[in-house]
């Protein structure tokens, strides 16, 4: 069944790139935790959604459709769709950025995550759960590094 280019420009249009749905759910946990962050901290290698910069960590909220996420199929889906090789490049290209920005981030030293949206929205606690984790294994690593110098 064909859509309506006005009804589908209208739905594009609402799609924003910081401070959306899943973004806040975990935000607001975090702050419920009191970690305090920075949202989208423009200083870093692709603006992280959340940075909690006391343990550098850099957290993505990724949308599934427009990180790529099970790819292979949402290739095959695209390509049934319409106008296949814009969404295709578009979405390859995402996912590249994504992988240079995160090596970037590691190389300067900071743990990166990435959260699918479904994930955030139908399993925050075990995603605070993988901040949490992240944060104690950086207060150990620099435990042991302050070790090294006595």
């Amino acid at each position: 069944m064909p859509r309506d280019p006005k009804i589908i420009s209208k739905n594009m249009s609402k799609i924003r790139s910081q401070n959306t749905s899943i973004e806040l759910i975990l935000r607001k946990a975090l702050w419920k935790k009191g970690y305090r962050y920075r949202k989208n901290y423009k200083a870093l290698p692709g603006s992280p959604d959340i940075v909690l910069t006391k343990y550098k960590i850099a957290v993505f909220c990724d949308s599934e459709f427009f990180h790529g996420k099970d790819w292979e199929i949402l290739k095959l889906r695209l390509e049934k769709g319409k106008n296949p090789d814009y969404w295709i490049k578009k979405i390859a290209r995402n996912r590249l950025r994504d992988w240079e920005n995160d090596k970037r981030l590691l190389f300067l030293g900071y743990t990166v995550l990435h959260f699918w949206g479904q994930d955030i929205i139908k399993h925050t606690d075990e995603c605070l759960q993988a901040i949490e984790e992240s944060i104690w294994a950086n207060k150990i690593a620099d435990a042991a590094d302050d070790e090294e110098y006595f």
